[in-house]
């Protein structure tokens, strides 16, 4: 359980750190310094998981597949709201530098979220497999 909880942690702030740098080098008025990307992936990963949580828990009362999508979406701007006021090295201006850098980062935060559930799938067949050959 706890190396699932691992793959999911490093495969998430993974996903965040190369959603920003892609940010950075993308979009002109997304502009993040080396010691800023620490700082603001710790924070948005932190900020992101907890805004998920109370959209879910709160404000949702049955979630489809589609609201889930919409949630997902709105806490990453959220999260980039925030962090951007809270995070040193981090500056993002503009409304349409917002929508640009919550497209891309939510595209990496899937991609990242996939990768992880294939590790862990991947690490759970290597279980099963390792208890046959055992039997």
């Amino acid at each position: 359980m706890l190396a699932r909880w691992g793959i999911r942690f490093g495969t998430s702030l993974a996903a965040i750190a190369i959603g920003m740098v892609v940010a950075s080098t993308l979009l002109s008025k997304f502009s993040l310094d080396a010691t800023g990307l620490l700082e603001a992936s710790l924070l948005f990963w932190i900020i992101h998981i907890v805004v998920q949580i109370f959209a879910l828990r709160v404000l949702v009362r049955e979630p489809s597949i589609a609201l889930a999508g919409l949630l997902a979406v709105a806490s990453t701007v959220v999260s980039l709201i925030l962090v951007n006021a809270v995070a040193s090295g981090l500056y993002i201006t503009g409304i349409q530098t917002y929508f640009w850098a919550t497209l891309i980062m939510w595209v990496a935060i899937s991609a990242g979220d996939i990768v992880g559930r294939r590790m862990i799938q991947a690490r759970r067949a290597d279980r099963r497999e390792e208890r046959r050959a055992r039997s």
